[in-house]
């Protein structure tokens, strides 16, 4: 009897460490898939979100950089999507993400400030999730902005041993409006 509690001890204890640093995003980008003029670039992974997916725990996700728009050089307005693309893997292992979107313009000074409507209010809070994939954004252009991740939550469903890896995979679309 005492074998086998002694088994599922280390059983147990072995997966909460197998599960526990793992990365929460990493972006994609295409060279396709924005207008003249505005490039898109994936954020280092040292700049992205963070977050350690623990077997059947609820947890929250620390903020960080997705990606960077550069449309300097394109006064064309844009629509821009975010989408998660492995919604259907995650949603095995997660019974829920849930994602505060923000979008930053640089300003003159060279910090970062959130974008505002035309009135100048702040944009409402946007948030993705594994069912509500993609948000949208409506960017002028001439600026940088940045999308990034500015905090979230999950409920992480019990690991499996042959689980491996799960994170958020992100894509942008810059398309003109």
């Amino acid at each position: 009897m005492r074998k086998v509690l002694r088994f599922i001890l280390i059983f147990v204890l072995i997966l909460l460490v197998a599960s526990w640093a793992i990365p929460v995003a990493y972006g994609q980008t295409n060279g396709d898939t924005k207008p003249a003029g505005v490039s898109v670039e994936a954020a280092p992974i040292a700049n992205a979100p963070a977050v350690s997916f623990i077997g059947n725990a609820i947890g929250g996700v620390t903020a960080g950089d997705l990606f960077y728009i550069n449309s300097t050089s394109s006064p064309i307005d844009m629509s821009v999507d975010l989408y998660i693309t492995n919604s259907d893997e995650l949603i095995h292992h997660l019974r829920y993400l849930i994602l505060k979107v923000a979008v930053y313009v640089e300003g003159i000074d060279g910090q970062w400030q959130p974008i505002t409507s035309m009135d100048g209010m702040v944009v409402p809070d946007t948030y993705i999730t594994l069912k509500n994939s993609p948000v949208t954004f409506i960017l002028p252009g001439t600026a940088r902005y940045k999308v990034a991740i500015e905090s979230g939550s999950y409920y992480c469903l019990p690991f499996h041993s042959n689980s491996g890896e799960i994170a958020p995979q992100f894509y942008l679309n810059v398309e003109p409006i």
